[in-house]
């Protein structure tokens, strides 16, 4: 399937984002994928999202948002609130009318959940994988003396990337939209059914963090599958069939 491009404006600035659109059968719904943090839609969970959905005949959406993979932009410029507008933008330049499944990985999830409350009947279920609301709170809750004086003077600060030697460099914007969006202090008003994917062993985002987003959610249909093993990025193979059965379910 070959890249696309779609120009969405940032800040009165064109850039161009990349997405891989399969149409799949127009009585199907859509499945979206929301990449994580610096993550793209080359990941093994994209990848896997896109195959089944062709072997279902549902339609598929995977894409990067501005500063990741294929797309234009800085990552540094990004926050919550404009990779929010980079899934809208994707998703209503490919999908008219038809349902669709928000499927969101760490940050994404975050994001799905955004999109969710902006989308409204259109969508028709939500997986969250490890899911990620509010973690700029997070962050920051965890931030040394030193760091918040690095952050109140640079504008941003370093942090150690597991998945690579290049560490994550988190901006003074990033923070204070990610305070804006927050979520996680009152009822989220999403009513589809929502299932959530967690690994116990999860050490960048802890499970309990599922357990609030389903406090949190308005909807009574939530379906919560714990690992006892594995870890973040929940992509091993029977991690992935766990996936494929949510998809199924709600699909």
């Amino acid at each position: 399937m070959t890249i696309k491009m779609h120009i969405v404006d940032h800040n009165k600035n064109q850039t161009k984002l990349a997405y891989m659109y399969c149409e799949g059968d127009l009585d199907k719904p859509v499945i979206v994928f929301c990449g994580g943090y610096k993550s793209d839609m080359q990941g093994t969970k994209a990848q896997f999202i896109e195959d089944f959905a062709a072997q279902k005949g549902y339609g598929s959406l995977r894409f990067d948002y501005a500063g990741h993979g294929r797309s234009e932009g800085l990552f540094e410029d990004g926050t919550i609130g404009s990779w929010t507008k980079d899934a809208k933008a994707i998703i209503s330049h490919c999908i008219k009318d038809r349902d669709i499944i928000l499927i969101g990985s760490s940050m994404g999830g975050w994001i799905a959940l955004l999109c969710a409350l902006a989308l409204g009947t259109q969508v028709k279920g939500m997986i969250g994988i490890a899911p990620a609301p509010d973690f700029t709170r997070d962050m920051v809750n965890e931030f040394s003396d030193d760091m918040k004086a690095d952050l109140d003077l640079n504008g941003y600060v370093e942090l150690p990337n597991d998945y690579s030697d290049e560490p994550y460099r988190v901006t003074k914007q990033l923070i204070e939209e990610g305070e804006a969006l927050s979520l996680l202090h009152a009822q989220i008003d999403i009513t589809c059914p929502v299932h959530l994917i967690h690994s116990q062993k999860d050490t960048v985002v802890s499970w309990e963090k599922s357990l609030q987003i389903q406090d949190c959610l308005k909807t009574d249909h939530v379906v919560l599958k714990l690992l006892k093993d594995g870890d973040h990025s929940v992509s091993r193979p029977q991690d992935l069939a766990l996936l494929a059965q949510s998809i199924e379910a709600l699909a």
